[in-house]
């Protein structure tokens, strides 16, 4: 049993419980993002070593520069995820607002939404949560809004019913 459903059986006692577990599905989500981008990069490293000099020039020089290429490709992806990681760990204990900031769990008559990292539709406790940057655009849009605001995002009404 993976993480993702294990937490998803947790029974969410109280908000404050429901914050941390969304924060938890967060954590593992950029965890396992860095460890897929990790492999890449080992087998990246692996198929340019296993690229023999008894290849004919041009291609062993072609297959090692796309190698290169694939590399820091992925060791930009690392800094990034690992950088979201950061970015997620200093909202972990954000206490409830009357405002939306960055750590906010947002509910509203058209969706669920926790400001934190892009990590996409999470589903706790048959509940589905959006896990998005206050980067993003309808991140942008949910800052600084209170409780009984409405905003427009893509032709969507978003009425801000709670902020925990």
């Amino acid at each position: 049993m993976t993480i993702l459903s294990y937490l998803n059986l947790i029974p969410i006692p109280d908000m404050s419980a429901l914050k941390s577990s969304l924060y938890q599905l967060c954590l593992t989500f950029i965890q396992n993002r860095i460890e897929n981008i990790e492999y890449s990069i080992q087998q990246a490293r692996q198929a340019s070593n296993d690229d023999t000099k008894s290849s004919a020039g041009d291609k062993y020089e072609t297959t090692r520069e796309m190698m290169q290429q694939e590399m820091d490709r992925n060791n930009k992806l690392l800094y990034e995820a690992g950088q979201q990681k950061i970015a997620l760990q200093q909202i972990e204990n954000v206490d409830a607002s009357n405002v939306v900031k960055n750590g906010s769990l947002v509910l509203t008559a058209a969706g669920n939404f926790y400001i934190g990292i892009s990590a996409g539709e999470l589903s706790l406790n048959n509940k589905q949560y959006f896990a998005v940057s206050q980067a993003a655009p309808i991140g942008k849009l949910f800052i600084g809004k209170k409780i009984g605001e409405e905003l427009n995002f893509n032709g969507k009404q978003y009425l801000i019913t709670e902020i925990l």
